[in-house]
């Protein structure tokens, strides 16, 4: 266990070092404490280099108040970088002027170079190199050629460590930029993601609606059949048609279980690398759902003038076929409820076009999610729908789907119904 206490420490302290090295000086946390701890760092290496290198003679008392008193502004060089440099440099001039030990006030200028350097402009570093160069020759050579010669030597360093401040100003911007790009992907991603889940939630939703609402109401009228037969002359029972009404419902039950089954898919957790949607519903079930409606005493007539489209275009139409039949077999009123469904697809589009001569509008019609859900399923194929009373009466739903290129046509067309196969067939039986 110890082992691995051991290099848990080794990796703390290297990614305390990295954060150090990353993070923007100006932000860092107890940014004045640790300035306080470098500035006495500075000046006990600087107190040392007076005492045992022989630069210059040891500072006398002034020379070692000036040599303490530019260790202290760098306790706010993070906030202040070129008053805190500037501050230095007023107290250096004078300590070299007495020709103190010149080695001893490196410390202090240099981490006030750096700081400059580092949190400002290159151009302001590089104004702020020169300008401490002409300061320290200007004082320099009137006292002693051969030390302002020296200085020049020394200022090769003063360059190296405005140069690494820079390096290091770069560096840090270039990583500022790496994690704010990988925060902004991940926050894309997220958002994304949330897109995604709020569409197919939409999706599960109407699919569901649109499924229930057909099975339920088909399954309603198929139970008043039935038990009007049962009633309507209790001494002869009609057997054939009360059999035909069970198995309707029956049929009607085992289709929507199969759909419902299809569309629960996509919530199942482990699923595969699959979309978990399977095959969408187009224009070849529509057959299927016209003769379903038949099967609540319905006419319906069916006609599609259209070649093949593509899967989300016949989807739409599918749905909003579905709820259009739903809903006049629902709020027809009528006995003898005739339902026109017509499909064409020409002119880069394909329109669609249920109309019933049922009562009409009447209450409850447009309450709840089915116009809704016929204009959204609309919308997802690009296109647009309109519904209301038509004009002889009844209802009458209008939808224009919009079609790729090469994704439609006229076609051959065709009908169910006792019609002659050019798809304009009665679909009454």
């Amino acid at each position: 266990m110890q082992p691995t206490t051991g290099r848990a420490a080794r990796v703390g302290w290297g990614e305390r070092i990295m954060a150090a090295i990353i993070r923007d000086p100006r932000t860092a946390p107890h940014a004045t404490r640790n300035d306080a701890l470098l500035a006495l760092t500075t000046a006990v290496t600087g107190t040392a280099m007076a005492l045992f290198i022989d630069d210059g003679r040891r500072p006398d008392a002034l020379g070692w108040a000036l040599l303490l008193a530019l260790q202290v502004p760098l306790v706010w060089r993070r906030r202040r970088p070129i008053p805190v440099l500037a501050a230095v440099v007023a107290l250096v001039v004078p300590y070299h002027a007495l020709d103190n030990n010149h080695s001893a006030p490196i410390p202090a200028t240099f981490v006030a170079l750096y700081t400059v350097a580092v949190t400002g402009r290159p151009l302001r570093t590089l104004l702020t190199g020169t300008a401490v160069l002409v300061v320290s020759m200007s004082v320099m050579l009137p006292l002693d050629t051969e030390q302002a010669i020296e200085v020049l030597y020394v200022f090769g360093w003063v360059a190296a460590v405005l140069f690494v401040g820079i390096d290091v100003r770069f560096y840090r911007q270039y990583v500022s930029a790496i994690v704010e790009r990988a925060e902004r992907a991940e926050r894309t991603r997220e958002e994304e993601a949330r897109r995604r889940v709020a569409e197919e939630r939409l999706r599960v939703a109407r699919d569901l609606h649109d499924l229930l609402a057909h099975t339920i109401t088909l399954i309603g009228v198929q139970t008043s059949v039935a038990a009007h037969v049962l009633a309507a002359v209790p001494d002869r029972l009609d057997r054939t048609a009360v059999a035909k009404a069970l198995d309707d419902i029956a049929e009607t039950c085992r289709t929507a279980r199969g759909e419902l089954r299809t569309t629960l898919e996509v919530l199942r957790e482990d699923q595969g690398a699959g979309d978990g949607r399977g095959p969408l519903p187009g224009l070849a079930g529509l057959p299927d759902l016209a003769e379903t409606a038949r099967a609540s005493g319905a006419e319906v007539e069916l006609t599609v003038r259209a070649d093949e489209v593509p899967p989300a275009v016949g989807a739409a139409a599918y749905r909003i076929v579905q709820e259009a039949l739903t809903n006049a077999v629902r709020h027809g009123g009528r006995d003898d409820l005739t339902v026109r469904v017509r499909l064409d697809g020409g002119g880069g589009v394909l329109r669609v076009e249920v109309a019933d001569d049922g009562v009409g509008a009447s209450e409850g019609t447009g309450h709840g999610f089915g116009l809704v859900g016929m204009r959204e399923r609309a919308r997802s194929a690009g296109g647009t729908l309109d519904a209301g009373p038509g004009e002889d009466g009844g209802f009458m739903v209008n939808a224009v789907l919009p079609l790729p290129v090469g994704g439609h046509g006229h076609g051959h067309g065709h009908g169910d119904g006792d019609g002659d196969g050019d798809g304009d067939g009665e679909g009454a039986r």
